[in-house]
């Protein structure tokens, strides 16, 4: 088994496209009985192509992969702003705006009038496809394989990864990063982005801030090798990034 895992690629559909393909080529260069590819969610916000990485994630698929598709907390708004317009004042001023634009969605875009959050509610109810609702609707929250936790943000100190809610699977931060208790599983996340990835003992930060950086990162993991994968760059042996 090869496992790639994914970080948070934000609205920047170009280096998706150049990741993919990067995957494919290391998958075809060593062949591996099964190849698991797994999205650590944050498809969309912030960056210009939500809309385009939602045609892609929704549409076809890396042939030979087994594919995991993650719910980040950028998912979760949209499907909020979905179900209730007034959710877009906060939406819109961590990322919303510019997904809104990617369907040509521009209502909010000079105002915060309440008839405005509706009526773009409404206009984005009319162009989302029915195949990007279906997919964030259906996103996991976690997986494990192996001694591999995988999950957004990361996971509750002191809570068994059984009994983990989906808030902090998606949010936590502070108590999470901090901590160097064992989690039982190697914690595999996104969410607070760094310049570089970040290796721990216990967990394995991928986010490396694609939509400002430029670099979108995937681990991979077979046997008890690590390396990484980035855009612009060969791969990456874990020495070199811990």
């Amino acid at each position: 088994m090869r496992i790639y895992a994914v970080g948070d690629i934000h609205g920047r559909d170009d280096l998706l496209a150049e990741l993919q393909g990067r995957i494919a080529e290391d998958a075809a260069r060593a062949p591996s009985a099964t190849n698991i590819l797994i999205y650590l969610g944050d498809y969309i916000d912030r960056g210009l192509q939500s809309k385009q990485v939602l045609d892609r994630l929704s549409g076809s698929r890396l042939a030979g992969f087994e594919h995991v598709f993650l719910k980040g907390n950028h998912e979760l708004a949209m499907l909020q702003f979905l179900g209730d317009a007034a959710f877009g004042k906060t939406w819109k001023y961590y990322g919303g705006l510019e997904t809104l634009h990617s369907y040509g969605v521009q209502e909010l875009t000079r105002t915060d009038d309440p008839a405005a959050f509706e009526r773009a509610r409404e206009h984005l109810l009319e162009v989302l496809p029915a195949a990007h609702r279906d997919f964030l609707e259906a996103l996991e929250v976690s997986r494990e394989f192996g001694g591999y936790f995988f999950a957004h943000a990361g996971v509750r100190p002191g809570i068994s990864l059984q009994r983990q809610i989906e808030e902090d699977l998606l949010w936590i931060r502070e108590e999470f990063l901090h901590s160097d208790a064992s989690f039982g599983k190697v914690v595999v996340h996104g969410h607070t982005p760094n310049e570089e990835v970040v290796v721990r003992p216990n967990r394995i930060g991928i986010d490396t801030g694609a939509y400002m950086t430029g670099v979108l990162t995937a681990l991979v993991l077979e046997g008890q090798g690590r390396r990484f994968i980035q855009t612009g760059e060969a791969a990456m042996p874990l020495a070199a990034a811990s």
